[in-house]
């Protein structure tokens, strides 16, 4: 378990990268603009220029919850300083189970 101050520091750190320029118009882009409301829409949206956006959105948030996961950084510790988490994963969530259940007919076979 990492102490308080790890805790602490790793959460400044991660604060930090997200003030990086490039990512910081991705993330405005994601909350303010990405607003699918099918799969086929989402799917639309980062198949074309925003692709690297969401992509590094998505990466970004998925290798901070990593942290959290793995026991780098104590849970209480990165939900009280990243709420912005929660939004992002909101936006994606609704369509995460019609992804799966294509994916998994893609791998047995029943899709082309």
């Amino acid at each position: 378990m990492p102490t308080t101050f790890e805790s602490g520091l790793l959460n400044l750190q991660l604060f930090d990268l997200r003030r990086e320029p490039v990512l910081r118009e991705a993330r405005a882009w994601f909350l303010n603009d990405f607003n699918p409301q099918t799969l086929q829409e989402l799917v639309a949206m980062v198949s074309g220029e925003r692709n690297a956006s969401f992509r590094m959105v998505l990466g970004y948030w998925d290798m901070a919850a990593s942290l959290v996961t793995t026991g780098a950084i104590d849970g209480d510790a990165f939900r009280a300083a990243h709420g912005e988490v929660f939004a992002t994963f909101s936006k994606v969530q609704p369509f995460l189970t019609e992804k799966r259940d294509i994916r998994r007919q893609h791998r047995v076979g029943i899709l082309g």
